[in-house]
């Protein structure tokens, strides 16, 4: 699946577990939140908590992972193991420890996704070897250093977040050519902007 061309309904009906729901209010934008990478450190530590020595690698991502960068308050994790697909190997325990699947997608990487209920993680699960993790966490490394594409990206999602966006991952599709210049400047491959929904 090329994640470059924006989600069908369809698609996304059938990736989300349980009911899609619609937006219920704009896309709001907070500025930088120094604490950001502190939420990111507590939510990983109960993470390698509940899956123990599965956990192969936690990343803070998103734009909660760049000082600086403005974001909708939700901090973004990619969880590494060995096997996205065997949900039997890990759901259980990270739905015991407060994030409850909500996006299931084997036909692009094995991507799962869970949320907490009061919508302040995104906790993105991928296997070993998975090329998209190295592309998350190349573009959240670029966007660290590199303050005109930090300006550029910032400035993207503000115009972006004051248009009308049916679902959240509407708002994420439309982030994708921005992503791509600023990738295709660092000469890297295309990234996706994932678990919007």
């Amino acid at each position: 699946m090329d994640r470059r061309t924006p989600l069908s309904e369809e698609y996304l009906r059938s990736a989300t577990v349980g009911e899609l729901q619609p937006l219920p209010a704009p896309i709001c934008l907070s500025d930088y939140d120094p604490g950001w990478p502190f939420e990111f450190q507590r939510h990983a530590e109960i993470i390698r908590n509940a899956v123990g020595e599965r956990a192969l690698r936690i990343e803070h991502v998103g734009s909660t992972a760049v000082p600086g960068l403005p974001a909708k308050p939700i901090v973004d994790i990619v969880l590494v193991l060995a096997d996205s697909a065997n949900e039997a190997e890990f759901a259980p325990a990270l739905e015991n420890a407060g994030y409850r699947l909500h996006i299931r997608e084997p036909g692009w990487h094995e991507h799962r996704m869970f949320k907490r209920p009061e919508g302040s993680v995104n906790l993105h699960v991928f296997s070993a070897g998975c090329p998209e993790i190295d592309r998350m966490v190349t573009f959240r490394d670029l966007l660290r250093a590199n303050v005109a594409d930090r300006k550029l990206y910032a400035q993207s999602k503000r115009t972006l977040a004051d248009q009308v966006w049916k679902y959240t991952q509407n708002y994420a599709d439309a982030k994708t050519a921005v992503i791509e210049e600023i990738l295709a400047r660092a000469g890297r491959g295309a990234v996706s902007d994932t678990g919007e929904r």
